[in-house]
């Protein structure tokens, strides 16, 4: 299952410039993951400053 951003996403970027398909872009008020290109590596989650990423 592809990763979801939660609301707890503070907009740093952080998530985005770790992700290596470029799956995640800024949304609207947070960063957002298109499921369809995630491909479940969990960089996202690793380098989130406070745990927003999370396998859905």
């Amino acid at each position: 299952m592809a990763y979801i951003i939660s609301d707890d996403c503070v907009s740093c970027g952080a998530c985005a410039a770790e992700c290596p398909v470029g799956a995640i872009s800024e949304g609207d008020g947070k960063y957002v993951i298109d499921a369809d290109a995630c491909v479940e590596c969990g960089a996202c989650a690793g380098t989130c400053p406070v745990g927003a990423p999370n396998a859905e």
